[in-house]
């Protein structure tokens, strides 16, 4: 018997992924195995970011043009510079990916759904994704294969820094030093702010004192 030509899923039970920022992502993409436009969403609570100050011109971007809904609670926009009222089903439109953008929640578990991708070419993941996808490996106590999603994404983005410094994080949380202080030290080469990330993140507590570790700025 064939499977059904379509999928349906609540938000609320979708894997719900803890990001390092104020808020959580469900990531509905890979969800649902969706290849022609990226789609995920945020939750946050009262008072914290739903959607971190970006633009889409970075490299854990896509340079998309996205579309917010916000799907549940109220959130206020910052869109260049401006602030806008968002209560539940409000439609926010963002064509330019030089437009830095934000969102905050109003009340407790605000939760924005975000679509992009890029006008007149086909779709491809952002870089960072390769992080969504691979948290829940490392949750699940398999950091092995977390790496292999990175190298993966590699293939794809080669040289990319926000690739490179996530593979270090799980190389060095799965004991793989050397991997991980090359790695990083290609990422610090790709985009110097990667440096400072470095100096406090618990990932890389067992390579810190490695001499080999890229040393503040400063210092």
């Amino acid at each position: 018997m064939s499977p059904k030509p379509y999928a349906v899923a609540r938000l609320e039970d979708m894997a719900l992924v803890k990001s390092s920022a104020s808020f959580d992502i469900r990531p509905v993409r890979l969800h649902f195995g969706i290849a022609s436009f990226g789609v995920n969403a945020y939750t946050a609570t009262a008072r914290e970011h739903v959607i971190e100050e970006h633009d889409e011109l970075g490299h854990g971007a896509g340079r998309h043009e996205e579309l917010y809904f916000v799907a549940s609670g109220h959130a206020t926009f910052e869109l260049a510079g401006e602030e806008v009222d968002a209560p539940a089903g409000t439609l926010v439109f963002v064509g330019d990916p030089a437009v830095r953008r934000a969102a905050k929640a109003k009340v407790e578990g605000t939760t924005v759904l975000v679509v992009g991708g890029v006008v007149g070419r086909p779709f491809e993941p952002s870089p960072w994704e390769a992080w969504l996808a691979a948290m829940p490996l490392l949750d699940a106590g398999r950091p092995e294969e977390g790496i292999d999603v990175f190298k993966e994404a590699l293939e794809r983005y080669p040289g990319n820094p926000n690739v490179l410094y996530n593979l270090a994080c799980f190389e060095a949380l799965a004991g793989r030093a050397d991997d991980a202080l090359d790695h990083l030290a290609a990422a610090v080469e790709a985009d110097p702010r990667t440096r400072e990330w470095a100096q406090n993140d618990e990932d890389f507590v067992s390579i810190r004192d490695d001499p080999r570790f890229p040393a503040r700025a400063d210092g």
